[in-house]
């Protein structure tokens, strides 16, 4: 698992096996007052488009899920530790805003698409949260939307079916309009990103 590592209050270093990414603030922009960090190389280096199946077996797109402000995380519903509080905290956020009239979407993309299928995805979600649209597909197409949000994970042993999955845990605020907004570490405590989440939402 990855976590992120404080340097100072205008910049944050993440390290993980799968690389080390730099998350440093911006420049003005009409969400500077919500900013607490940005992906080296601007915003639109994370997030793409995307062609999945969600858990009643549609085949879907970006489009399709992130029709607002929305919540996305990659993870895999046998994940025993991360994936389960980060949804829970994710869903709280969500239900949170939304007694303020603030609509949030959420999204959670498997990397275990060989044993996340549309069925057993819809029973997870379900568990987690009612909003909660689980999307799955083709190895190809789940590592095709991982390089888009430059989500790291690793597959352990598959000849042992219970298999663990080496993931970064990060939440990603996306919009239709203006792509990525924020990312949230599984550390971040909940009303802290109910905070920032409903700031962007207010400018958007």
């Amino acid at each position: 698992m990855v976590r992120a590592v404080v340097i100072s209050a205008a910049a944050a270093l993440v390290i993980g096996i799968g690389g080390v990414y730099w998350f440093t603030r911006s420049g003005d922009d009409g969400f500077e007052p919500c900013r607490r960090g940005q992906v080296a190389g601007g915003q639109a280096a994370i997030g793409g488009p995307f062609s999945l199946v969600d858990t009643e077996g549609r085949r879907v797109t970006e489009a399709d899920v992130i029709t607002g402000p929305t919540l996305v995380y990659f993870g895999y519903s046998f994940c025993p530790d991360f994936c389960p509080m980060d949804l829970t905290r994710n869903a709280g956020v969500a239900d949170r805003l939304a007694e303020e009239g603030k609509e949030i979407g959420q999204v959670f993309i498997s990397v275990d698409p060989a044993r996340d299928t549309p069925e057993s995805l819809k029973e997870f979600t379900g568990y987690i949260h009612p909003d909660l649209i689980g999307l799955t597909g083709t190895e190809e197409e789940v590592a095709a939307a991982a390089r888009a949000y430059k989500v790291y994970f690793r597959l352990g042993d598959t000849s042992d079916e219970f298999y663990l999955v080496d993931h970064s845990t990060f939440t990603y605020l996306m919009d239709p309009e203006h792509g990525f907004l924020e990312f949230y570490p599984s550390d971040m405590d909940p009303e802290a990103m109910a905070e920032s989440v409903a700031c962007y939402v207010e400018r958007i």
